[in-house]
């Protein structure tokens, strides 16, 4: 089992940044692929970034490119989603997802085990 439980959320000026991180404790190791999620009110759930277990390899949404950059420190079993450039529409719950795996992932049905969720909101 992994628990994962997602801090650094909070009220932001659009332009600003924010750095979210996702602690993963219990079965933690190099192959655990992290990914992160963001569901707005009324909208599904989608993917935002994905970094595969020993952070070679990422993969980013199109509305993020550029501006977001998830990275971990596996010494310190957490995960990190940088989020530079904020804009109102980026407002939504962040959820850390995990997986083992040898790569990255894109849907939520792939990640096993999820966190509760840090709430971001991007004022204009």
């Amino acid at each position: 089992q992994v628990q994962l439980v997602e801090s650094g959320g909070k009220l932001v000026q659009a332009g600003g940044s924010l750095r979210l991180s996702c602690a993963a404790s219990g079965r933690t190791n190099s192959n655990l692929a992290m990914g992160w999620f963001r569901q707005a009110p009324g909208k599904e759930r989608e993917f935002v970034a994905a970094i595969n277990g020993r952070g070679s390899s990422v993969y980013y949404a199109d509305s993020v490119k550029g501006r977001f950059t998830t990275s971990r420190d596996n010494a310190k079993n957490t995960g990190y989603l940088q989020m530079n450039s904020l804009k109102p529409e980026d407002t939504a719950v962040y959820y850390c997802a995990a997986k083992y795996g040898v790569t990255w992932y894109l849907a939520p049905q792939d990640y096993d085990y999820w966190g509760q969720g840090t709430q971001v909101t991007v004022s204009s």
